[in-house]
């Protein structure tokens, strides 16, 4: 480690971080410091898109946490994934490329009272990175780059690789059709502002290869520039913090535990720390430092610094409900992985496949075909997504079935359940304890019996009826609102979705935790940029509006906003 004054300490490598370092970095008169508490991303099953299942639950690669027991899930604990090595989540994830829909971030702009979050401000920030495969070759679909936010000339993409996935099935063709035939139209465009329909998702990926935040920002631009460092094996213990004039106190670096001693990373003058560890990581943090609810800190000896009852609350997450189904494929129809992978044979031409054209079974994402539409009538937008997988488990890390099925996982995009992530012990090295409380309300009890009917509507059509369907999970016995909610609590599991529990807002919010610049409140030379800062969860996948917020920042830090 060299002398340790930096203009940007950025702590947590993942798919924020590896932004915020390449932006900020390209200033060679500014010393930028990444930290990173895993490891790099040199283990051969982050880079192989199937290997997410050797990944999570890996404490090589996963953090590891688990939830609280939630009385919506029946007293169940979760298990909490989370990315521990270069690229973060975007090492360990589902890859799948979501901006979510233009209403999200309308609401956004209201709740804090910064235009900058409109739907069309930030389609700039998704753009300034993202290579989509759709703009390869130097010809593009005008409609598409016209709605996708392209005014340069095809092919001039950023680091960000999207790509259509390398597989078929027929069992999700057919239930492509069936909801299509529920009502639910097939779209070629997820991200142009309302993600309604049904078809494959898109995916991060290049050539049949994960393609994670390490990859597209760190390799090999920053690692080429003097101005860059990075320290992996080494976890943040808590912020340094100093009284200013007018008694509020200033961030002036970081304590980092590398496995052997603290090193004290420290800032320049008019520097800047930015906490990127994730919706866990950074609420985390910011409370063994003194920055959070008064009386947690003081409860467990914490010195308080800024009392900011909002750190670690607003916590909301995706619960997908999953539904199984038992099939019979129909002569000459294609098997489902739980049968496929389930011989010598199968396993070989998975592999073989891979091999040579890295297509196939081992090229997939965890969810092949997604589906978005509403749980009732009087949504004016969809409020549900379906991720719909050709094979079936108990849970996730546990065998699949030896018998031939498909999964609906259906999930309510904008919860209004609000869990918490609050520290346990003054350690660093404890792990915090997360309640995510899902299910807590009416109206997600609700949406969550309406979903389970719907998701029966679609396999009830007769674009499935070759293949016989027949519910393994939750039961066709279970009918009513209350044992279809109840029941979800059983079979439901998260998405690993967590957002809010540091979320911006407007001053007089008293639970805003960052102002719309993501600035911690009364915290100069401060601010997080992950997830956490979302005031409320997209509607999808959580990984693109994360990369679109580090955009948004690196610009603002860059003029001094």
């Amino acid at each position: 480690m060299s002398d340790p004054v930096f203009d940007y300490i950025i702590v947590g490598a993942g798919t924020a971080g590896c932004l915020l370092a390449n932006r900020l970095s390209a200033d060679p008169k500014k010393r930028v410091l990444l930290i990173e508490a895993g490891r790099k991303d040199d283990y051969h099953w982050i880079h192989i898109p199937v290997g997410y299942l050797y990944c999570i639950g890996n404490p090589r690669t996963d953090w590891l946490y688990k939830t609280e027991p939630a009385q919506g899930l029946n007293g169940r604990v979760l298990r909490y994934p989370r990315g521990k090595a270069l690229g973060g989540c975007s090492s360990i994830n589902g890859m799948i490329y979501m901006r979510g829909q233009s209403r999200d971030y309308e609401h956004w702009a209201d709740l804090t009272g910064e235009d900058a979050w409109r739907w069309q401000q930030v389609l700039p920030d998704f753009m300034r990175h993202e290579d989509h495969y759709k703009l390869d070759g130097g010809t593009a679909n005008a409609a598409f780059a016209a709605v996708h936010g392209h005014k340069s000339q095809p092919g001039a993409g950023g680091e960000w690789r999207v790509e259509k996935q390398r597989l078929q099935w027929d069992i999700l063709d057919d239930f492509s059709q069936a909801a299509q035939q529920a009502g639910i139209a097939a779209t070629d465009d997820f991200n142009g502002g309302n993600n309604e329909g049904v078809a494959y998702f898109e995916v991060n990926q290049r050539k049949g290869w994960r393609w994670n935040t390490a990859k597209a920002f760190l390799r090999p631009t920053c690692y080429g520039r003097p101005n860059f460092e990075m320290w992996t094996h080494a976890q943040v213990s808590q912020l340094l913090l100093e009284p200013q004039a007018d008694g509020q106190p200033r961030c002036t670096g970081a304590r980092v535990w590398t496995g052997s001693q603290s090193v004290d990373a420290r800032l320049a003058a008019g520097g800047e720390v930015l906490l990127s560890a994730g919706s866990i990581g950074s609420p985390q943090i910011l409370q063994l430092s003194g920055i959070g609810p008064a009386d947690l800190l003081q409860s467990l000896g914490i010195a308080v610094r800024q009392h900011l009852p909002g750190v670690g609350a607003n916590l909301q997450d995706h619960l997908q409900i999953r539904s199984v189904y038992k099939i019979r494929p129909p002569r000459g129809g294609q098997a489902t992985l739980n049968t496929l992978s389930a011989s010598l044979w199968g396993r070989a031409k998975i592999g073989l496949e891979y091999a040579l054209r890295r297509s196939g079974p081992m090229s997939m994402a965890p969810s092949q075909l997604g589906a978005f539409t509403r749980s009732s009538p009087e949504h004016a937008w969809p409020n549900i997504q379906y991720h719909v997988q050709p094979l079936s488990l108990d849970a996730f890390g546990e065998p699949l079935h030896a018998f031939d099925a498909f999964t609906a996982s259906v999930c309510n995009l904008n919860p209004t359940s609000r869990g918490t992530v609050h520290i346990r012990s003054r350690d660093f090295a404890d792990a915090p304890l997360i309640a995510p409380n899902y299910l807590s309300t009416p109206e997600d009890r609700l949406v969550a019996a309406q979903s389970l009917r719907v998701t029966r509507r679609i396999v009830g059509q007769s674009a499935l009826a070759r293949w016989q369907p027949e519910e393994f999970k939750p039961g066709v016995q279970y009918q009513s609102d209350e044992d279809l909610a109840r029941l979800a609590g059983d079979i439901a599991t998260t998405i690993f979705h967590p957002v809010g529990t540091t979320r911006m807002g407007r001053a007089n919010d008293p639970m805003a935790v960052l102002d719309p610049h993501l600035k911690v409140r009364g915290v100069s030379g401060l601010r997080v940029v992950d997830a956490g800062a979302m005031p409320t969860i997209t509607s999808g996948n959580t990984n693109a509006p994360t990369l679109m917020m580090a955009e948004k920042a690196a610009g603002w830090i860059r003029q001094g906003l």
